[in-house]
């Protein structure tokens, strides 16, 4: 815990936090069942979302003085193309491999941030970081089902693959962006980038949503729930909390998604994914908290999709 958080407000915190990562570990779930494309769900997802943060950051008090802060407004925009384009690029992936499989060859994006912290701006990367990338990528390879892709993957299996590294390296570019402009007010930053969402995709959104059925509850949770409630959750904890507590349990996310996805649609992953998704913890792991031979901390520590 941070030196000002009483035990007690830690556990808050904590349990803030895991339900954070539980509720965000559907999200392929409610992508999958409202039966939209990929561009229809991150709309109703934006507009819903970013709704939902901008009632909250009005009664909250968390959006005052916005308009005057040009940099961060700037930048949340720039940012937030990448990030809704990362959203679009997932979840196509994740339409045409699996939801499991899809959120394994994701969680590259932590590695994608800190080649791109290095080549672009020049930050001091350490060689044990990059052994710990290295391993990242090989639980990646793995969590692909490398077997399956050499024997007999199909074009649309492959197609989700690529859709999801893709969606890893935009998510990286967008966090390295947000990690400098919105230290201060992430809460406003997710808000924006939830609207340029809204006006970037409200063009190519499927008119054939306008019915009535219950797709609808699965875009307004998509919207409320993992772009709203997730987010109040995350950055209302994470001050509080311990840079190591939050790494570790960020795998609650992908481990939620794969559970899901066995359990409802009935896909199990090959030994191979398994040892991939042992790779990508350690290696993430290693990243975040600054491994050695011996445990230490990271200042920081990148969010969920």
């Amino acid at each position: 815990m941070t030196p000002t958080t009483s035990p007690g407000d830690a556990r808050a915190a904590l349990g803030q936090l895991l339900l954070g990562e539980l509720l965000i570990g559907s999200v392929g779930v409610f992508v999958h069942e409202s039966g939209q494309d990929a561009v229809t769900a991150v709309f109703y997802r934006c507009l819903f979302g970013g709704l939902f943060l901008l009632a909250w950051g009005l009664a909250r008090g968390h959006l005052r003085g916005l308009l005057q802060e040009r940099v961060l407004l700037r930048g949340a925009v720039l940012s937030g193309v990448l990030l809704v384009l990362n959203w679009v690029a997932l979840f196509a992936g994740m339409a045409r491999s699996s939801i499991g499989v899809a959120t394994l060859v994701y969680h590259f994006f932590p590695f994608v941030m800190l080649i791109l912290a290095a080549l672009l701006q020049g930050e001091r990367t350490r060689p044990a970081d990059l052994a710990w990338t290295l391993l990242g990528f090989v639980g990646v390879a793995c969590s692909a089902d490398p077997a399956r892709l050499w024997r007999d993957a199909d074009a649309s299996y492959l197609i989700g693959i690529g859709l999801t590294l893709l969606a890893a390296v935009l998510c990286g570019a967008s966090l390295l962006m947000s990690r400098k402009i919105g230290k201060q007010r992430p809460f406003a930053l997710v808000m924006i980038q939830c609207w340029v969402g809204v006006a970037m995709l409200a063009g190519f959104s499927s008119a054939g949503v306008f019915h009535v059925g219950p797709h609808w509850a699965w875009l307004l949770g998509l919207g409320v729930i993992h772009s709203g409630i997730v987010y109040v959750l995350f950055y209302s904890s994470y001050p509080r909390l311990p840079v190591v507590t939050i790494a570790v349990v960020a795998f609650v996310y992908p481990l939620v998604t794969l559970l899901l996805d066995y359990l409802i649609y009935g896909h199990r992953l090959a030994p191979v994914q398994l040892a991939g998704l042992v790779l990508i913890v350690l290696g993430t792991l290693g990243v975040n908290l600054k491994w050695r031979l011996g445990w230490s901390r990271r200042r920081e520590v990148v969010q969920s999709p």
